[in-house]
């Protein structure tokens, strides 16, 4: 692991970040707000990747395994390019871009994956009922909340130490 780790941002909307102010002295001054708002980012490209995972292993008919490595490999995806966008957009290279999002965005979509998909294991069915079904998508929205409530701590913690979600905010 490198010494950064954390999460995502997201959109090209920067006015809804006014409200992070300046991370100044780190410490105790990350609040509950600040957290959540990095890990709706994180979550919304995780969630992105997920379920476009999800719909082509099961339109496939793929089982469990591939249709879950394959909304793995596709919620990283979503997740570092949702955070690439703005950091390319303050003048970073493509290659900046990645290095940022590597160290901003890999705890929490380690977690948030590991949670998501291990709710949606647990929950009986629920990887075998499809996508037209209710079950799928209640589970599925039990998953990403249960990830957004384990991950939200551990990024205040982050933050507050000045890794993960903090470092993109230093090119905004």
């Amino acid at each position: 692991m490198s010494e950064t780790h954390g999460h995502h941002e997201h959109h090209g909307d920067h006015g809804q970040h006014s409200d992070h102010g300046h991370h100044g002295g780190h410490g105790g001054g990350v609040s509950w707000s600040m957290a959540a708002t990095a890990t709706l980012h994180c979550l919304t490209g995780c969630a992105i990747g997920e379920v476009l995972g999800m719909v082509i292993g099961t339109a496939l008919g793929w089982s469990n395994a591939p249709t879950i490595a394959l909304a793995i490999a596709l919620a990283f995806v979503f997740g570092y390019l949702l955070t690439m966008i703005p950091v390319r957009r303050a003048g970073l290279s493509w290659g900046q871009a990645l290095k940022v999002a590597l160290a901003a965005d890999t705890v929490s979509i380690v977690v948030m994956e590991i949670v998501d998909n291990g709710v949606m294991l647990i929950i009986p069915g629920a990887m075998d009922a499809g996508l037209t079904s209710g079950l799928f998508w209640g589970a599925l929205a039990v998953a990403f909340l249960v990830a957004f409530l384990v991950t939200t701590p551990i990024n205040k913690w982050l933050i507050g130490k000045g890794k993960g979600h903090a470092v993109v905010h230093a090119y905004h």
